[in-house]
């Protein structure tokens, strides 16, 4: 295999594929890139056999075939390269060479034939989706996400399909955070896909271009999405969502607009004096006021009033300032608008311009 290029051609996805590498692997060569050259155009493999990335670009090819080298070490020197310094890299008696001018490098290698497939399964549904609404609809949820929770399935982000609605719901067990955007052009049906934490950020990370169109593969233990010269697949979690539409009050009875700015300023001030573990605020409602209060075990206390539109029967309520605080900076609009089925029970918090986004948080003692 040989082949020539420049340092910014062969930098940027470099990159990218690293991303998806584990620093401590269990095989080691998982910690190589797969490179393939054929006519002209070379492509580039990582993976940790949970999520997958192949990137392609157009090189001078010289002589094909295929290797792996150590991932990491190939993009720091890339990255150190002068800028725009042309590369020509060959494979000579099973070592990677990599010359730049007057710049030399040797690498180990790996055969090609011991990079691990990476099964995908059979295609069970394939849909497009523009890049902007997808992107827009994995940002405005995936921070609700459980990291270690004992319920796997919560330990990731579920994308949901229903006619031509798309749908992304995550949940902590105490916050969910739901979007959902008609797409027109879905086939009728329905689908369900729990995408893993490290795969729902990866393929967010992906996700960069307003314009275009991502191309989505769902096979009953994967899912694949095609974007240009990117192709990313990422293994499911096994198993069904949480009926999340139970949690979510049917009605609610009181219901707050407040200046989201001002909202969030407070809340993020009032919160530096709440208890450390829990960061517990308490809301006091009244008539066209919000009262903001957080105390901790040192007996230190803040307080915030706001201006709110709220005309009903006063009460009170705690929550997680930084579930709150975390719903209200993914809105967009100028008003945040908060609603209550009952005085201790959740919160729902979205844009009254845009119903497409909510957000649940569930109640606190303090």
């Amino acid at each position: 295999m040989k082949f020539s290029t420049s340092r910014e051609t062969l930098l940027a996805p470099l990159q990218q594929i690293v991303g998806v590498i584990e620093r401590r692997q269990t095989l080691p060569i998982l910690g190589n890139v797969l490179l393939r050259l054929n006519d002209g155009r070379l492509e580039l493999t990582g993976t940790d056999l949970e999520v997958q990335l192949v990137t392609r670009l157009e090189v001078e090819g010289r002589a094909e075939g295929s290797t792996t080298v150590p991932a990491r070490k190939l993009v720091d020197i890339v990255r150190l390269l002068p800028d725009r310094a042309p590369l020509v890299a060959e494979i000579r008696q099973e070592r990677f060479h990599l010359q730049s001018g007057r710049s030399r490098f040797t690498l180990s290698t790996m055969p090609a034939s011991n990079y691990p497939e990476f099964d995908t399964g059979a295609q069970d549904r394939v849909f497009a989706v523009p890049v902007a609404v997808l992107r827009r609809a994995m940002d405005k949820t995936m921070f609700a996400m459980a990291q270690q929770d004992v319920r796997y399935y919560l330990n990731g982000l579920l994308l949901e399909i229903e006619g031509t609605t798309l749908r992304t719901v995550a949940s902590d067990g105490h916050r969910l955070a739901l979007f959902e955007a008609e797409v027109p052009g879905l086939a009728a049906g329905s689908a369900q896909a729990i995408l893993p934490r490290k795969g729902a950020l990866e393929l967010a990370r992906l996700l960069k271009d307003d314009e275009g169109m991502v191309s989505v593969e769902l096979s009953s233990n994967s899912l694949r999405a095609r974007m240009d010269d990117l192709t990313f697949s990422s293994k499911l979690v096994e198993g069904r969502y949480a009926e999340y539409r139970r949690v979510l009050p049917s009605t609610t009875e009181r219901h707050v607009v407040a200046d989201r700015n001002e909202l969030k300023a407070a809340l993020t001030r009032v919160a530096i004096l709440s208890n450390e573990k829990y960061r517990g605020v308490g809301l006091f409602l009244e008539a066209g006021t919000l009262r903001l209060k957080a105390q901790n075990p040192d007996r230190e206390e803040a307080e915030e009033e706001i201006a709110v539109e709220f005309d009903g029967e006063g009460f009170n309520v705690g929550f997680n300032a930084s579930y709150l605080l975390d719903a209200v900076g993914s809105l967009e609009s100028d008003k945040a608008t908060l609603s209550f089925a009952e005085s201790n029970s959740g919160c729902i918090i979205e844009e009254a311009s845009d119903p497409r986004v909510r957000y649940l948080v569930s109640p606190m003692r303090l």
